[in-house]
């Protein structure tokens, strides 16, 4: 699959692609590693190791151990309000925000609606692509998943 992007800079606009959580993460360095262009690529996470090893222009750890959020959403929003000042710098100046996670764990579920509401308070259009567990990682997984769709189109 290929990817243009109309290269925005000469127009002074910046949309931004944050990639939160695993999930949303790996989707950002795919883009990366594809050569996406025209975009400014933020990653944002509770695992500092992943974090690590991400190429996107900014990374955002939220919270402050690294060490995730257990598989909790409760605990990814949390930590996301916790980081409510990083990610509203990491935004400033976007007229446009894609978000991109996972939904079925911690971060990306708990975080990734944090993220857009902070992007939507600032006037952003916000847009988020997100996937959903394959049907073998359970109900539970499923359950949270969907907890979390709700949760990311208020």
């Amino acid at each position: 699959m290929e990817f243009d992007m109309v290269d925005n800079a000469a127009l002074g606009t910046v949309i931004k692609v944050v990639g939160v959580g695993g999930a949303g993460g790996n989707a950002v360095q795919h883009m990366i590693n594809k050569g996406v262009s025209g975009v400014e690529f933020i990653a944002a996470n509770t695992d500092a190791q992943a974090l690590a090893a991400s190429s996107a222009h900014n990374v955002i750890q939220i919270g402050e151990s690294g060490l995730g959020a257990g598989m909790k959403p409760a605990v990814g929003r949390q930590l996301a309000e916790d980081s409510r000042a990083r990610i509203e710098d990491s935004l400033r100046g976007a007229p446009m925000v894609s978000i991109a996670a996972g939904m079925g764990g911690g971060t990306g579920t708990g975080a990734a609606p944090i993220v857009a509401e902070i992007a939507k308070s600032m006037g952003a259009l916000t847009v988020a692509v997100v996937s959903k567990p394959f049907s073998y990682e359970g109900q539970k997984c499923m359950d949270i998943a969907e907890e979390g769709l709700d949760e990311l189109s208020k």
